[in-house]
């Protein structure tokens, strides 16, 4: 049996945590920030963890994380 592969666009933009949770970045923050404000701007810099019905599918793509 082949190795399994870690898919690179997932590997750019997950994390696996050491208890298994998915950290994702937010998304909005890279064009058209005049009309946002600071606050917003601000809490866009800061990862989240990864919605529950999203995590199965992302840990697929990344077996050796």
């Amino acid at each position: 049996m082949q190795k399994l592969k870690t898919h690179s666009g997932a590997k750019k933009r997950f994390k696996i945590t050491k208890n298994g949770k998915v950290l994702r970045g937010h998304a909005n923050k890279s064009h058209i920030l005049n009309k946002k404000t600071t606050k917003r701007k601000r809490g866009l810099r800061k990862s989240t963890v990864m919605d529950k019905t999203n995590v199965l599918a992302i840990k697929r793509l990344l077996p050796c994380g």
